[in-house]
């Protein structure tokens, strides 16, 4: 049986500029329709500082979740960058950048991503590979620091995405035990958002949906099915019930993605989403960390209690991750 997973720390970074959604960078340009979309996402206003770039968030979240874990960065075996969406430059790498600037001199080190908000999901499926692999790594740092590509921070129809980092240590045990995780991914919506960039100010960038009824009536009905048959193939294959399940800790897009994510599978969304979505609003792959940590603040999960934590992006990619508390679990490995 390969070694443990577990959650060791997840700590998260948010900056202390609150931007109210009403006073969003460019709304006053759009339509009417799409500001009548923006006003009922849920969304009262995100944490937006435009003096942080996405890896500073990172490098913020990281050290944050190594003080918490109890580490220093020279003890980590490997550390994981999450791509940002945009790098600060091009043909040089953030993620030993990152590595210098912590002083995780014997990590080894690389970035992933290229899932959009269920990034996350590659990136611990590549820390407990690691710590499968390898008996003498002990502890893996995922990172990712969160920030708009644009300056209009409100992506029509879906969500508007506010600034934090997440990082989160991975080790064989700790509070937090990963007893599973699935993803599926489906190339026909490779490009259906997109920011055109080449030859043009970053002051006029935009992210686009190719398609909006693309994006509203087909990939809707496909993330139904595909989360349905995620969420019972996760159940199935540990050996639970749906009553087993404590928690429900969703990405946060909209309340009208909570709605449909519960409707789709006869759950609830916890209302820790709920709040952190009113404040924060969308964090790309940070969104269930940053729930995660806080369900965990408030007392929400007992020891020995389950949390499913659903990730989902237009690209289209779909993750589950089955979570246990405390250090008792059976891990299951793929």
């Amino acid at each position: 049986m390969p070694p443990a997973t577990a959650i060791r720390a997840a700590a998260c970074y948010q900056p202390d500029r609150v931007l109210a959604v009403a006073d969003l960078p460019g709304l006053a340009e759009l339509g009417d329709g799409e500001r009548e979309t923006c006003a009922r996402l849920g969304i009262d206003e995100v944490r937006a500082d435009e003096s942080l770039t996405a890896f500073d968030l990172a490098v913020r979240a990281a050290r944050q979740a190594l003080s918490d874990a109890d580490l220093t960065a020279a003890e980590l075996g490997a550390l994981v960058l999450i791509d940002a969406r945009v790098p600060d430059t091009l043909m040089s790498s953030a993620a030993t950048r990152l590595q210098a600037l912590l002083g995780a001199e014997r990590a080894l080190t690389f970035s992933v991503g290229g899932l959009g908000c269920v990034s996350l999901t590659p990136a611990l499926l590549t820390a407990r590979g690691l710590l499968a692999a390898d008996g003498d790594l002990d502890h893996v740092l995922v990172v990712h620091g969160s920030k708009p590509p644009t300056p209009l921070r409100y992506r029509h129809p879906v969500t508007v995405s506010g600034d934090g980092g997440a990082a989160a240590v991975i080790s064989r045990r700790g509070p937090v035990r990963v007893l599973d995780i699935v993803q599926e991914t489906n190339g026909d919506h490779w490009d259906l958002f997109r920011v055109d960039y080449r030859d043009r100010p970053s002051a006029r960038w935009r992210e686009e949906c190719r398609d909006i009824p693309q994006y509203s009536f087909r990939l809707a009905v496909e993330s139904r099915i595909r989360l349905r048959e995620l969420h019972r193939r996760l159940l199935d294959r540990n050996g639970l019930a749906p009553g087993d399940i404590s928690r429900h800790l969703s990405h946060n897009l909209s309340e009208g993605t909570f709605r449909f994510t519960e409707e789709a599978l006869g759950i609830e969304i916890s209302t820790t989403c709920f709040d952190n979505l009113r404040r924060y609003g969308h964090l790309g792959p940070n969104d269930v960390l940053l729930n995660l940590r806080t369900e965990l603040d408030r007392g929400g999960l007992a020891e020995g209690q389950r949390a499913v934590l659903l990730s989902a992006s237009p690209v289209a990619a779909w993750s589950l991750l089955l979570v246990e508390i405390g250090d008792g679990a059976t891990t299951h490995y793929l």
